[in-house]
């Protein structure tokens, strides 16, 4: 079965949905099988409302830029279907849910994200893997030598992009996952039987070492050792 993961970002109005902030962008970019699909999901969104100074400093967004843009409840049902059952991936994801959750409300909808998706928070995974150091979005892009050049503002198409790639460089890269293929080569390399070929045409051959070549390696890594004491 194929997992479909989304991963999303947004820019707001400001800080607390409590406060009546709004989400002025949505980005989402899909992947499946840890593939990227370019089925993306992006709006623009006039709030009805200002937006706080210091957030056009983070994402650049003005007010007049938004005006003629469609409002949350427009895209709501698009959103809703894209968004229904995929496992999603946000960094910081109380932010970003809180405020989805907040719009879903405004519109009348009782549903909330966590109800019809998972949740994967980067920021808690990054976290668990480099414990004390810092795990901004920047930050793993240089850990991980991402290119985030692009990124003099913040934008929630354009870091929903890096993120999919900090996430995959997290995790082990951009492979789907194929549960059959891990069983069918670890039976080869055990020589359990014979096992048919993992796709048309590949012929694999199994190279097992003699009593000579144990003994040669052995002898190398006795030198190694020794070397290695100076």
């Amino acid at each position: 079965m194929s997992m479909r993961q989304v991963v999303l970002d947004t820019e707001t109005t400001g800080l607390e949905p409590e406060l009546g902030h709004r989400i002025i962008e949505i980005g989402c970019v899909e992947m499946v099988d840890r593939r990227f699909t370019h089925n993306n999901f992006h709006y623009y969104l006039n709030p009805d409302r200002e937006i706080d100074p210091g957030a056009i400093e983070i994402h650049g967004i003005k007010n007049e830029f938004l005006a003629d843009k469609p409002r949350f409840e427009e895209i709501r049902e698009p959103l809703l279907k894209y968004l229904d059952g995929a496992e999603l991936i946000i960094h910081n994801a109380a932010f970003d849910i809180g405020f989805l959750d907040a719009e879903l409300a405004l519109a009348g909808i009782d549903v909330r994200i966590a109800d019809m998706c998972g949740v994967i928070d980067s920021l808690q995974v990054a976290r668990k893997l480099h414990p004390g150091q810092k795990n901004s979005l920047d930050a793993l892009c240089k850990r991980y030598f991402i290119d985030n050049s692009q990124r003099t503002l913040h934008g929630a198409l354009l870091d929903a992009e890096i993120l999919a790639d900090v996430y995959l460089a997290m995790t082990g890269g951009q492979t789907a996952l194929n549960l059959e293929f891990d069983t069918h080569a670890s039976n080869i390399a055990r020589g359990a039987g014979d096992s048919p070929a993992l796709r048309p045409g590949l012929n694999l051959v199994a190279i097992r070492t003699g009593e000579d070549d144990l003994e040669l390696h052995q002898r190398w890594l006795d030198i190694l050792q020794e070397r290695s004491l100076f």
